[in-house]
């Protein structure tokens, strides 16, 4: 039986929210989080694994940059074979090491993006191994895109 591990990325906020509302899923498996040292996810993951990446990653080039070098170590010595994602900023570096590495990718687009995509889901819908989508409406900027229903 192939063991799953697995590697939690996500912004702090509502992406995180989002994520994290899924805890019934993922606790289930080895895990671990890579997110912002924030109130919110300091009292969401007292008891979990928990790295801290580079913040604000919204498009910061240095941090993204930092955060890359990051993903190398922290994939390297996790050796997850599946990371997910909600986003936001945090999610490409790790993602594209993912990808190197031979980790199965899964991104779900943000509920609340509707009108528009986001920039995360528009950069990592070709490297993600499964992509989803929590509101139909949004099939029309990520046509082989999966609704899946909505972590809310």
């Amino acid at each position: 039986m192939n063991k799953i591990k697995i590697g939690l990325i996500s912004s702090p906020g509502g992406h995180f929210f989002q994520l994290h509302q899924l805890q019934n899923w993922w606790s289930k498996y080895p895990h671990f989080w890579v997110t912002a040292n924030s109130l919110d996810t300091k009292d969401h993951l007292k008891k979990e694994k928990v790295y801290y990446a580079f913040f604000p990653e919204h498009r910061n080039i240095k941090n993204a940059i930092k955060n890359l070098f990051l993903a190398i170590k922290i994939l390297l010595k996790e050796k997850p074979n599946l990371l997910i994602s909600c986003g936001a900023g945090i999610a490409p570096p790790f993602f594209l090491v993912g990808k190197i590495l031979g980790c199965k990718l899964i991104y779900i687009e943000p509920i609340d993006f509707i009108k528009f995509p986001t920039l995360t889901g528009k950069l990592l819908y070709p490297l993600s191994n499964l992509f989803l989508i929590q509101n139909p409406i949004q099939k029309k900027h990520f046509k082989k895109a999966k609704f899946w229903g909505t972590t809310l």
